[in-house]
């Protein structure tokens, strides 16, 4: 993609209107527009980024066996009202049909729905366990939507929900989970900065567990236990202070940012909607469930807090909406010899983003560093007069001069190493 024909415009300042590091960079780089508090659009680069968070959460999902769906988002408050939750949950969109006069909620999560639909496929043990995830818009209605993408009233979130016929069957899978929730944060580069908390079950269970990822912006505190890895929520740290794992009572406290979290849910929806299914000796049981989410604008926004510095984003490679930036300086020989690079990047199946505008070296470099896309290439006049080009990875200071007969295989080589 060509700069020109994208349309990237960034902004030199500090947006007077964010309050949040991520938000801050996502806007002034040409990832994200805020409509609202807590309601953003999605730009070329930030869905590019979110797609790849998407494909990196997607694999982990269907390898531990789930089936995506998609639900609605528009759901009938008669379903939330047999759970109770009609009443008792303070940030839900709540409205009634101009025409039908029924009530209807925006869904901030989906076991309203996803309850009923499984009870139209499950009533014998032979039809467990099943595991079934969508990626899809959420709405809560936040007393005070801060922090940019952290905390929206309008969000994309990934929810799994597991069925089960027995707490061990959920136990085993919960493990299957927690792996995959490890491997998604490794991948997107945030793995040795996130940590698995004990954090309270509320009405489901002793526990829940959170992934929450160190950040001096977080608005969690976690304490964590440094000999085995583990964290406890600051809100449990009164009834648990020392380590589950190991018994260790030497804490370190830190701030965080929750990126996951997993429930043992038990037959708290399933028993309203009478969920349920028939053993092996025909007597019925009501179904045990489990639920996983991941928010993947939390996500992003996430990386973004953990990964800058002062002249903007750094992504790791495997989220970065382009893996290269190309960046031309010159007159037609040099845009020539540009162009050839970038043909020849994007037939070795590299992503690259040519900054192609009519602008002056200190501003694409500025906005290379802003954008934070992983490697920076450079054609301009006194390269070629090296018969060279020049390369930048963008957590390196150091840049490098590369022969025009080795660009391919050295921006290759520079590629693995990022990611």
């Amino acid at each position: 993609m060509k700069c020109s024909e994208m349309r990237l415009k960034t902004l030199r300042d500090t947006s007077k209107a964010t309050e949040s590091i991520n938000a801050d960079l996502l806007i002034r780089a040409g990832y994200i527009d805020q409509v609202m508090a807590g309601v953003y659009t999605y730009l070329p680069l930030g869905l590019r980024v979110i797609k790849n968070i998407e494909s990196i959460i997607r694999k982990e999902m269907d390898a531990i066996g789930g089936q995506e769906i998609l639900m609605p988002a528009l759901q009938p408050a008669e379903n939330w009202k047999l759970t109770g939750r009609w009443e008792s949950l303070d940030d839900l969109f709540r409205f009634t049909s101009y025409y039908t006069k029924n009530d209807y909620t925006l869904g901030p999560t989906h076991e309203e729905i996803v309850v009923p639909l499984m009870k139209k496929s499950i009533n014998s043990y032979k039809d467990l366990p099943i595991y079934t995830y969508q990626i899809q818009d959420k709405f809560r209605d936040e007393k005070r939507a801060k922090a940019g993408l952290l905390r929206g009233r309008e969000f994309l979130m990934k929810d799994l929900y597991s069925f089960h016929t027995d707490q061990a069957d959920l136990d085993e899978y919960y493990e299957k989970v927690k792996a995959a929730y490890g491997n998604i944060f490794r991948i997107a580069g945030i793995g040795d900065k996130t940590y698995y908390t004990f954090a309270s079950g509320g009405s489901f269970a002793k526990y829940s567990h959170e992934f929450q990822t160190e950040s001096v912006s977080g608005e969690d505190t976690i304490f964590l236990c440094e000999k085995c890895r583990v964290a406890i929520n600051k809100e449990i740290i009164e009834d648990q202070d020392k380590c589950p794992e190991c018994g260790s009572m030497d804490l370190k406290t830190i701030k965080s940012i929750e990126v996951g979290n997993i429930f043992k849910l038990g037959t708290k929806y399933s028993a309203p909607f009478e969920l349920n299914y028939v053993d092996e000796k025909d007597v019925s049981k009501p179904v045990i469930m489990g639920c996983y989410g991941i928010g993947l604008g939390r996500l992003m926004g996430t990386v973004v807090e953990v990964s800058h510095d002062e002249k903007g984003i750094i992504w790791p490679a495997s989220i970065a909406p382009y893996q290269v930036v190309l960046v031309s300086l010159g007159d037609e020989t040099v845009i020539k010899q540009a162009e050839k690079v970038y043909k020849d990047l994007l037939a070795h199946g590299v992503e690259v983003l040519w900054d192609d505008r009519d602008e002056t070296a200190g501003a694409k470099f500025a906005d290379a560093d802003l954008v934070g896309i992983p490697l920076r290439v450079v054609v301009s006049k006194k390269s070629l007069d090296n018969d060279s080009i020049e390369l930048k990875l963008r957590n390196n200071d150091k840049a490098e001069q590369v022969r025009l007969d080795e660009y391919n295989a050295k921006i290759a080589e520079r590629l693995t190493s990022v990611k």
